[in-house]
């Protein structure tokens, strides 16, 4: 899975539709929603952007980072290593993802630190939590 396929299976699922909905609702095959969504090297950019705007996005070249989609699908509610910018380490747990509104994306993580997981896990408390910027984040791993 890529940044392109990990953002549109999150949005499709966000939305609570199926892969036939979107493609009927985008315009496209559902063959090429499926070869989309398993990250497919060679896709039709025009077929790619309808799809995107029907989430109210276009295709455009941005900095490479850390796709905060990689991160939903494999470390969350997992145990991970997380190397901030600022060279400072975190292990813990990310529990729940922040989106912004107005974007409608991913701009920050709610993450329990180990030292914290067993409290949280007997009885959840925001003030065991911390707020991770997305774009903070230079490396994650599994623990």
């Amino acid at each position: 899975m890529n940044n392109l396929s990990a953002f549109v299976r999150f949005q499709r699922k966000k939305l609570g539709i199926t892969q036939e909905e979107l493609a009927a609702k985008a315009g496209v095959g559902i063959r090429f929603i499926r070869e989309l969504e398993q990250g497919k090297a060679t896709l039709q950019l025009d077929k790619v952007d309808q799809v995107l705007h029907l989430f109210g996005f276009q295709l455009t070249p941005n900095k490479l980072q850390i796709d905060a989609y990689d991160i939903f699908w494999n470390y969350f509610n997992k145990g991970v290593k997380i190397t901030l910018a600022n060279k400072l380490i975190k292990y813990g747990i990310i529990i729940n993802e922040i989106i912004d509104k107005k974007e409608n994306k991913i701009y920050a993580w709610k993450f329990v630190p180990n030292n914290n997981a067993i409290q949280y896990q007997q009885k959840p408390d925001d003030k065991l939590t911390e707020t991770i910027n997305h774009a903070d984040i230079v490396a994650i791993e599994n623990q």
